[in-house]
């Protein structure tokens, strides 16, 4: 199955339980990409905490093969740029990911 999950939190816990599905996705031997828009799309300032190990999970989730791309006006209004995390992605991205997904969930 492939797993298209969009991300519009920036709240540490719906980022790290997004992470934390998109990991279990791939160690279960499906395809798993996430979509950062909105306040998702400030993925990279978001910092780890006691509870939320957001950028271990990230990178678990990028080891793991897993996808992530960007909003590229999302990040435009917040004055960010292309990262080393994911690429900028426009709509016509976001549609391909779900018109190929088998099944898209939406977090924040």
């Amino acid at each position: 199955m492939k797993l298209g999950m969009i991300l519009q939190s920036n709240k540490p816990e719906h980022v790290w339980n997004t992470f934390r599905l998109g990991i279990t996705a791939l160690k279960s031997g499906h395809q798993a990409e996430i979509f950062l828009m909105s306040e998702g799309s400030e993925l990279e300032t978001i910092p780890d905490s006691k509870d939320f190990d957001i950028s271990t999970k990230v990178v678990e989730f990028k080891e793991l093969k897993g996808a992530i791309y960007a909003c590229g006006s999302c990040l435009k209004i917040r004055g960010k740029e292309e990262s080393n995390i994911c690429p900028i992605s426009t709509m016509s991205d976001l549609l391909k990911m779900v018109e190929s997904s088998d099944k898209v969930l939406v977090f924040g």
